[in-house]
């Protein structure tokens, strides 16, 4: 099949899923008679394009471009964005539900209020990202890049942030408890207010990071360098664990974390005694020999 054959078959099933998508191509920039996106539209260009309240049920979107476009109140329910370019995109008071949007550029993405629970964003750029109020609980940013990018007052809770580059990213007021952060860069970021209570910030980089006031129960600090931090404090140290190659603001330290501690998720495994099990059952005693009665010779 040739290429034209194919790009033309495409097109026609493109037509039949977005009513309205015809006028729009041909220079309409508004899609407003869109309701859902289906089937696969991978290196779709849509950039541009007014698709408020559009559905994207089980849709494949790979490497489309969609710079600009407002997708503000859209749902997102099982697609795949991998390698979309979403610059400067508008996806406020948006749904993701089984979202991929790995490797996605989303530069500049105002994208306030959003609901992406378990959405991943591994490898993103999410750079000057305006995030803000994000409900994002277990989302994974694994590796992704938060350079300035704004999460606050966001729901992290158990979130994947390993080894993402967040330098001057704000996750003031956030819920991060039990998030990963090991191995990340988060100079100059700031906590403030924040709760991380049982995240795991091993291995990461925080220089200049601000934690005023912000909740280090049961957080794990191995390794991690905060010896350029601001707004710790003894009290807040003393609820958290660290161990001999954390580096300290100076005249603190942090004690050292309970070897039955799991790591990367900084949270300790209480000490229980041994399960005692139960003695097994005796078997039942067999029954006893049955007995006949047996006519005696006189």
């Amino acid at each position: 099949m040739s290429r034209l054959t194919q790009l033309l078959i495409g097109f026609a099933a493109l037509c039949a899923i977005l009513p309205g998508a015809t006028s729009a191509m041909a220079g309409d920039r508004e899609v407003a008679r869109v309701v859902s996106f289906g089937g696969a539209c991978a290196k779709c260009e849509l950039s541009g394009r007014k698709l408020v309240g559009v559905e994207f049920n089980g849709a494949n979107f790979s490497e489309a471009t969609l710079v600009g476009s407002d997708l503000r109140n859209a749902s997102f329910v099982g697609s795949n964005f991998v390698k979309a370019d979403l610059t400067r995109a508008d996806l406020s008071n948006s749904e993701m539900f089984g979202a991929n949007f790995s490797a996605a550029i989303l530069v500049d993405l105002r994208a306030q209020n959003v609901e992406a629970k378990g959405a991943v964003f591994a490898g993103a750029d999410l750079t000057r990202g305006d995030l803000r109020n994000l409900e994002g609980q277990g989302a994974n940013f694994t590796r992704a890049t938060l350079v300035s990018a704004l999460l606050t007052g966001s729901e992290l809770q158990g979130a994947n942030l390993t080894r993402v580059e967040a330098r001057q990213a704000s996750f003031r007021e956030s819920e991060l408890q039990g998030a990963m952060m090991a191995g990340g860069r988060f100079d100059r970021a700031t906590f403030r207010d924040s709760n991380l209570a049982g995240a795991n910030l091993s291995g990461g980089t925080f220089m200049g990071a601000d934690f005023r006031d912000a909740t280090l129960r049961r957080t794990n600090l191995a390794g991690a360098d905060l010896s350029k931090a601001v707004g710790l404090d003894q009290d807040q140290l003393d609820s958290a664990c660290g161990d001999a190659s954390t580096r300290l603001p100076p005249g603190l330290e942090v004690r050292p974390c309970n070897r039955a501690a799991v790591h990367f998720t900084g949270m300790a495994t209480p000490s229980r005694a041994p399960r005692v099990l139960p003695a097994m059952p005796q078997p039942p005693a067999p029954p006893a020999a049955p007995r006949y009665l047996v006519a005696a010779d006189d």
